[in-house]
């Protein structure tokens, strides 16, 4: 077996704004696992301030090589148990190990999303920016055939926010668009009982992690009361462990949770958690971590392996100035594989 990793720097064409700051440039790796015949390909992914296993560019990198070093030289240890601290790792890895098994033909998942027989619902994300600037992609996505939008809140004026948010109500009912928010955690837990209340009153789908992930009380109270559905996000980074997950989804009960396999547990650790949440009555959808044409590719074909209405976060492949080639097409707020 040989592997190499390649530095693969992702460039945004526009600057991506969040309630932890603006991204200009996203840090990611191709690691390539060769058994002679065929090739597997994979990518590690991280966001910096949000990636738990991210401390430094030089650190990080000097952990993927002792790991792949450990797997080219017959690594015996459980992959999964391994590496639950570094989801981003064992998810680039898990990735190359199924395209090299599967012939190395970027087939993760044999399904009929990878064959191009399937299309997946997508929301379409709105980052955040001017008045102006969110209001612009808002009516870009709808003309594009979007029926639901996602739209990041938290760092303009809320009543700004809210603004944007009644002026597309005015024009589509819930039946006919439906509106998504994410914080980010950007509330703190009373501003959050205002804000639950105001989205309620415009329809709101969900809104992602109102508050900072690990006031699990706080979340706990919110999820009993809101009248806005509530969807974790930040608070499933960092669980690993099969009953730490149980413990969390029943103490909160949230209505929804959101999974992105490079920060919630690889491949392996999302499918744990999906198992879990349908046990319990959650509902779950899958989004990128912002990950290159690579990993959004793995997470498609991934998705593609449920059965769940709910449009999933998969939108993101345009996003990029230095993207790599797929077969990945976007139309009519739908995800699908165009092979020729």
């Amino acid at each position: 077996m040989k592997i190499t990793l390649q530095h693969f720097p992702l460039h945004f064409k526009v600057p991506a704004g969040t309630s932890r700051g603006v991204m200009t440039e996203k840090q990611s790796w191709i690691v390539r696992i060769s058994d002679g015949i065929s090739e597997g390909i994979g990518e590690i992914s991280v966001i910096e301030e949000l990636s738990p296993e991210y401390v430094s560019f030089e650190e990080f990198e000097q952990t993927i090589a002792h790991f792949l070093s450990c797997l080219e030289n017959g690594w015996n240890e459980n992959l999964n148990q391994a590496l639950q601290p570094y989801p981003s790792i064992l998810f680039g890895i898990e990735s190359a190990l199924l395209d090299l098994k599967n012939g190395g033909k970027r087939i993760y998942f044999d399904n009929a999303f990878a064959r191009g027989q399937q299309k997946l619902p997508i929301n379409g994300l709105i980052w955040m920016g001017s008045e102006a600037f969110m209001a612009e992609q808002i009516a870009q996505k709808l003309a594009s055939g979007f029926t639901t939008i996602k739209m990041k809140i938290g760092t303009m004026e809320l009543n700004a926010e809210l603004a944007l948010l009644q002026s597309i109500r005015k024009q589509f009912s819930k039946d006919e668009i439906t509106l998504r928010v994410d914080a980010n955690g950007a509330f703190d837990v009373e501003t959050a009982k205002v804000v639950l209340q105001k989205l309620a009153v415009l329809d709101i789908h969900s809104i992602e992690q109102p508050i900072k992930a690990g006031n699990i009380d706080d979340m706990k109270m919110l999820c009993l009361s809101t009248p806005t559905p509530i969807a974790l996000d930040e608070e499933l980074i960092g669980i690993y462990n099969k009953e730490e997950k149980i413990k969390l989804l029943e103490t909160i009960q949230p209505q929804y949770i959101i999974l992105k396999p490079s920060l919630h547990g690889g491949i392996f650790g999302t499918q744990e958690w999906i198992a879990l949440a349908e046990e319990r009555n959650i509902q779950w959808w899958m989004t990128s971590a912002l990950e290159s044409n690579v990993g959004l590719e793995v997470i498609c074909q991934m998705a593609g392996e449920y059965s769940n209405s709910l449009p999933q976060g998969l939108g993101t492949g345009s996003l990029y100035t230095n993207n790599s080639d797929s077969p990945l097409t976007v139309a009519d707020g739908l995800i699908y594989r165009k092979l020729s």
